[in-house]
């Protein structure tokens, strides 16, 4: 599932070419939203909130609404000019947006809907790493309101903070220094959370997601993915392990 820093990049590629057009026609290819028309509606503004996407549209009658999309394991949106080949098969869409000789393409969308109010369906999520309103204080009171869960566990949990996923949350527990079994109530949660702040801020505008600060391939990351290969820092081999169904990366040194 993408990290908030992969979704904050894409809605800035989308609202690079969406904000301000205006909809030639829409084809939303899910059961429920099948019949409806945004054409005529202009596109005011492509963001992101923690992992969902919204594409605000404002109506030739002047009412607001918001296309919603989370991209779960497999979805993307692309972007083509009307009449070029996709790059996915057309089964896969789940929405087609014309804008003049311009058309994005969302498929494979774990979520697509349209809603009047889309403040509903991210009203549950913690503070937004990536967002103006970041609020620091509330992402570690909400941690610390979990005292026994482990820290690798919350870390995931959108409600608390949104944003990280099992990337991040296996480099920040590296640069932490702290096992991601650790309970959350033993972590310094202000540094955890401003670290999580930090590497997502500094990768929402990178190409290749880079927490090393070493932009050489295959040195980008310091622990994720680098089962058995040998420590960057001490040399200890990296160990693979799942929690909570999801492979975490841990340096047994670094890492006691």
């Amino acid at each position: 599932m993408p990290e908030g820093d992969t979704v904050f990049a894409l809605a800035r590629r989308l609202g690079t070419v969406l904000t301000g057009a205006t909809l030639t026609r829409t084809d939303f290819r899910v059961p429920r939203w099948a019949l409806t028309d945004l054409s005529g509606g202009r596109v005011t503004a492509v963001r992101s909130v923690g992992k969902h996407l919204f594409i605000d549209v404002e109506r030739p009658s002047g009412t607001p609404v918001s296309i919603h999309s989370h991209l779960k394991m497999e979805g993307t949106w692309d972007v083509y000019r009307t009449g070029t080949a996709w790059r996915r098969p057309g089964h896969a869409a789940r929405v087609v947006l014309h804008a003049g000789d311009t058309e994005a393409v969302g498929f494979d969308l774990g979520t697509l809907e349209v809603l009047d109010d889309p403040s509903t369906a991210v009203a549950h999520l913690g503070p937004d790493l990536l967002g103006d309103d970041w609020d620091p204080a509330a992402a570690v009171s909400n941690l610390a309101a979990h005292p026994d869960v482990p820290i690798g566990v919350a870390l995931l949990d959108q409600r608390l903070l949104a944003g990280v996923g099992n990337i991040y949350r296996s480099e920040v527990c590296f640069l932490r220094r702290i096992s991601p079994t650790t309970r959350t109530g033993d972590v310094d949660l202000p540094a955890v959370v401003d670290t999580c702040r930090t590497l997502l801020w500094a990768n929402r505008a990178r190409p290749v997601r880079c927490t090393t600060g070493v932009m050489v391939k295959g040195k980008e990351l310091w622990v994720y993915g680098r089962d058995r290969r040998p420590c960057r820092r001490c040399g200890t081999a990296i160990v693979r392990s799942d929690l909570d169904s999801r492979a975490t990366y841990t340096c047994p040194t670094c890492q006691p």
